[in-house]
């Protein structure tokens, strides 16, 4: 799936992304892709991604640069 960043907290690892689907996505700095992990997100970034879904919700992982 695709989608746009909406929030990310660098320091506290964790955020928001908004799927092209409309559906927001949590995303913590455990999902993020190794072309991402040392640089986090930034509001508004392109990026693509895949949907887990645990106890709490869907979840966005393996996120990477689309």
């Amino acid at each position: 799936m695709n989608g746009i960043v909406k929030e990310y907290d660098k320091q506290r690892g964790f955020g928001f992304i908004t799927g092209d689907d409309g559906e927001d996505y949590f995303v913590h700095a455990y999902g993020l892709g190794p072309k991402l992990k040392s640089s986090g997100l930034r509001p508004g970034q392109r990026i693509a991604f895949d949907v887990d879904f645990d106890m709490k919700g869907d979840k966005a992982i393996n996120v990477r640069p689309s």
